[in-house]
This record gives structure tokens, sequence and C-alpha cells, in this order.
């Protein structure tokens, strides 16, 4: 079974220390050893991106940074394990 992971961040214009880096690096190596991970990402700042809607057939486009900045989307990870309290096991061992 597969399950993906996702953590919220906050909106900021500086890329992860060194130490959260290297925090993350070592969960990540603990992951690829077991065989759990199939792939895990960050994402940029909302101030980098673009919202399409869609109402009654007609499309915008709204730039970042967005509302709500405590929700946004920071990364992602996608897993193999064989229950969901293995996949939160997993989780509960991310450095955030």
């Amino acid at each position: 079974m597969r399950y993906l992971s996702i953590y919220r961040g906050c909106e900021r214009n500086t890329p992860p220390s060194e130490e959260e880096m290297a925090r993350m690096g070592t969960l990540i190596e603990k992951s690829i050893a077991a065989g759990t991970l199939i792939a895990t990402e960050g994402c940029l700042p909302s101030s980098k991106g673009a919202r399409v809607t869609f109402r009654n057939g007609a499309r915008s486009v709204i730039d970042g940074p967005f509302t709500e900045a405590k929700e946004l989307i920071a990364g992602y990870w996608l897993i193999q394990a064989n229950s969901l309290d293995e996949a939160t096991e997993w989780a509960k061992r991310a450095p955030m």
C-alpha cells in the first residue's frame, strides 16, 4: 500500500537550514534502507506559484502568495508501507 504524507510549512524566503537538511537527509536514508521511500520533495514558497481556479466554465489565475499561509504545503513523502500504522510510525520520525 502507498501512503502520502503531506507536511505543512510557513511562507519563508530562505531555504531550510543545514541542520534541518541534515536531519531530513538522515530520515530519508533510513527510509531508503528500509525500502519504504518512493518519492519525496519540497515545494517552493507560494510567492513563486499560481493558483488556477475553475468557476462556471471560466478559468482565472491568481499569483501567490496566498491567504492562510499556515496551511501551505511545504512538501510530501510517498512511501510504501504494509499498514497505516507503519506509515504513521515513519511520519512520526519527521524532524519538523
